[in-house]
């Protein structure tokens, strides 16, 4: 585990529900905007596919952080939900 991992995760935990209503909105938010960027680009089977998993990721993170996870999960799914969505946009908005 790399230092810079290991202490954003001793701060998540000090401070989850501040994160943790933070990370509701930026993940609603940047959902939005990478549906906006797949749809831009059509509504075909790949759209479809991408679109499935942006609203598949941002339910994990609204999901675990609402039936209470531990902090550790919720990061996770976090990170993940964000990295992926964030990838996606780029990719839509550029091509």
């Amino acid at each position: 585990m790399s230092a810079l991992y290991a202490k954003i995760s001793t701060d998540w935990k000090e401070n989850f529900l501040l994160y943790a209503a933070s990370v509701i909105i930026v993940s609603t938010c940047l959902g939005g905007i990478t549906v906006l960027s797949i749809f831009q680009n059509g509504s075909g089977l790949l759209q479809m596919a991408q679109l499935f998993v942006v609203v598949v990721l941002c339910n994990a993170v609204l999901a675990s952080i609402l039936t209470v996870q531990k902090p550790e999960i919720v990061l996770k799914a976090s990170i993940a939900s964000l990295s992926i969505c964030s990838l996606l946009a780029a990719i839509n908005f550029i091509f």
